[in-house]
C-alpha cells in the first residue's frame, strides 16, 4: 500500500503525482543499480507497464502516476493505493510509423540513434500515448523536427508550449 503525493515545486518533476519506492524494494527489484528502469504490474487493479522508476537520491525512487493512471483507478493526491510490481523486462520499441518517417530524414534518424535508449524511450511513450490517429502524427512530426533541430524531448516539449515548432 502506498499514498499518491503530489510535487508542489521540484523543477520538471513540478506537479507530477507520483509514489515513493523505499531503496530497500527498489534494490529487490533491480538491484546494483542506481539509475532508472522499467517496471510493470498494477495499481489498485490497474495493469500498468513501461513505466519508469525514477531515483530520487539516497536510493529511493519515485513512479511518476501520470493522468491516465489516475484516471483509471480513480484517485488523487492523499489517496492511498495498492502497488505490485515487478522489473519490465520486455524491449521498448519505437512505433513503426516513426521509424518509416525517419528513413526519409536521414538526419533526425541519425540524431535519434545517438541519444540515449531511455531518451528514446520519452519520444516512444509520447507518440503511443496519442488517443487517436491524427494526435499520432502530429507527434511523429513534432518528434522529426525536434530531432532535426538537435533538440532533446524537453526541449521540444518547451518549444511547443511556447508554439515555436512549425
Amino acid at each position: 500500500m502506498a499514498t499518491l503525493k503530489r510535487f508542489d515545486s521540484m523543477g520538471e518533476k513540478t506537479g507530477w503525482t507520483y509514489i515513493e519506492v523505499p531503496a530497500g524494494l527498489a534494490q529487490q527489484l533491480h538491484p546494483s543499480d542506481k539509475k532508472s528502469f522499467r517496471v510493470k504490474g498494477k495499481l489498485d487493479h490497474h495493469n500498468f507497464s513501461g513505466v519508469n522508476l525514477i531515483p530520487m537520491g539516497g536510493g529511493d525512487y519515485i513512479l511518476a502516476v501520470n493522468a491516465t493512471m489516475r484516471k483509471a483507478i480513480k484517485k488523487q493526491k492523499g489517496a492511498k493505493v495498492d502497488v505490485q510490481m515487478e522489473k519490465d523486462t520486455a524491449e521498448l520499441k519505437p512505433p513503426a510509423e516513426l521509424m518509416e518517417s525517419l528513413k526519409d530524414e536521414p538526419k533526425a534518424l541519425e540524431r535519434f540513434n545517438s541519444i540515449a535508449k531511455s531518451h528514446q524511450h520519452y519520444f516512444t511513450n509520447w507518440i503511443n500515448s496519442a488517443k487517436t490517429i491524427p494526435t499520432k502524427a502530429k507527434r511523429i512530426a513534432a518528434t522529426i523536427n525536434a530531432l532535426e533541430r538537435g533538440w532533446d524531448f524537453g526541449q521540444m516539449l518547451r518549444a511547443q508550449k511556447k508554439d515555436k515548432i512549425d
